[in-house]
């Protein structure tokens, strides 16, 4: 059963200004896949700004809390299975005590925009995004942030599968590598910069 809480159920840890989720499917099989990009920009954030993140007892996430000039923001990974990404976010939220479910930002892969291209909104459709359906049942709102990572469609409807969550490799492995950077470089742009203008830029450039 979807949770549906107030906001205020949410607010008990320690308040982080943003908190900036990747999606992903947990697991080696699933490294380096198209799926797993919203992750994989959020764990190069990470390194970039020497943090590591890691597993805090009973979350269902491994996070980090720094500090940016946007304020606090938290960086996590779910390690839930897509489709269960949403079971992730109570226990996450609570730690973080968001004030504003737009300041949480969920980082996905988006199969209608073509690869490369990225946009930063609030709200809106999900889709198909098993991860985002999962995301806004829990959360019993589509008002959340996201930021939309293009990997575009596959070559035909029957590779649809593989396409998401096999790993390409060659020029596709050097192209999604491209894209991982540069949705890294948008969700630093939003951290250094604040939502507004980060929206701007990456949006006007994609």
């Amino acid at each position: 059963m979807a949770l549906r809480r107030p906001r205020d159920s949410f607010r008990r840890g320690s308040a982080s200004d943003f908190v900036i989720v990747g999606l992903a499917n947990p697991g080696e099989q699933y490294a380096g896949s198209r799926h797993n990009v919203g992750a994989d920009a959020v764990r190069l954030v990470a390194e970039r700004r020497g943090t590591r993140l890691v597993h805090e007892s009973r979350q269902r996430a491994l996070s980090a809390t720094i500090s940016t000039p946007s304020g606090r923001v938290t960086l996590a990974v779910t390690t839930t299975f897509m489709n269960e990404s949403g079971a992730a976010l109570p226990p996450l939220l609570k730690r973080t005590s968001l004030s504003e479910l737009t300041h949480l930002v969920i980082a996905h892969d988006e199969l209608d925009f073509e690869p490369g291209r990225l946009m930063l909104k609030v709200g809106g459709g999900l889709a198909g995004h098993n991860g985002l359906k999962s995301v806004a049942g829990v959360l019993g709102t589509q008002e959340f942030a996201r930021l939309r990572i293009g990997i575009g469609k596959p070559p035909t409807k029957e590779q649809g599968a593989s396409w998401v969550l096999k790993a390409p490799i060659g020029a596709g492995r050097e192209a999604l590598l491209a894209v991982v950077n540069s949705a890294a470089d948008a969700l630093e742009e939003l951290m250094d910069s604040g939502f507004d203008e980060a929206q701007r830029r990456v949006n006007a450039t994609s």
